[in-house]
């Protein structure tokens, strides 16, 4: 059986002017997930990336903790990457389309962290709903079609007894991990709140169809020191 291996990026960077960036623990992270894939005897015959910074730095400091020299080819798939979460954001509150006004909003509050995050799940919230789908750069509806076409794609490039590391983000783990368990729309994005950054979902293909082995393992992040268990 093929393995496919959805490896979701090092966090990135929450409140600063470009968070598609790796944080100094998003770069710790990649790391520490080369390090993973290597102690399991990990060797890849096929790498994909989304076309995102965070998904390409993570690449990179995986790839390069594997032993993989940089010339290895790395395939760039779009299909793979994140919706685009700063529209899903001003859909739901136009004003903060100002990051300094939500930045600061959520400052007052005392946990900007935690603040943001309930904000940020009522706003996926109404985006997944499907009731204002004219409003959105990309609807919930086309969005999920996008990365079930990967996850055929994907397939398609996974040699039969080879492997694929691909290098994507949790919105897209997440609807793939819906999809494949048969969970409805509403229950898709449950996964994505508890994925851990550099977290390692599994899917085999063979003959029999395609099968999910795990979602979210993050063992390799537990007990590291600096702390290396982010899931934002």
């Amino acid at each position: 059986m093929g393995a496919i291996y959805l490896l979701r990026h090092g966090q990135a960077s929450f409140g600063s002017n470009n968070y598609d960036q790796l944080s100094a623990t998003g770069h710790a992270q990649a790391r520490v997930l080369g390090r993973a894939l290597q102690a399991r005897g990990v060797q890849p015959d096929v790498l994909i990336s989304g076309s995102m910074q965070r998904h390409q730095e993570t690449a990179a400091g995986a790839l390069a903790e594997l032993g993989l020299p940089p010339e290895t080819p790395l395939i760039e798939h779009a299909g793979v990457n994140e919706f685009d979460h700063e529209n899903v954001i001003e859909v739901a509150e136009p004003r903060y389309a100002d990051k300094l006004v939500m930045m600061s909003e959520m400052a007052a509050t005392g946990d900007p962290r935690r603040s943001f995050q309930k904000f940020f799940q009522d706003a996926v919230s109404r985006w997944v709903g499907g009731n204002h789908d004219d409003e959105y750069q990309e609807p919930w509806s086309v969005f999920k079609l996008r990365c079930v076409t990967a996850l055929d794609d994907l397939v398609r490039q996974t040699p039969p007894k080879g492997t694929t590391l691909v290098f994507t983000s949790g919105g897209t783990i997440s609807v793939i991990c819906a999809h494949l368990l048969g969970l409805n729309d509403s229950q898709a994005f449950t996964i994505n709140w508890t994925l851990a950054n550099a977290g390692i979902p599994k899917v085999l293909s063979g003959r029999a169809g395609l099968h999910l082995v795990s979602i979210n393992e993050h063992a390799h992040l537990e007990g590291c020191e600096p702390p290396m268990l982010t899931y934002r």
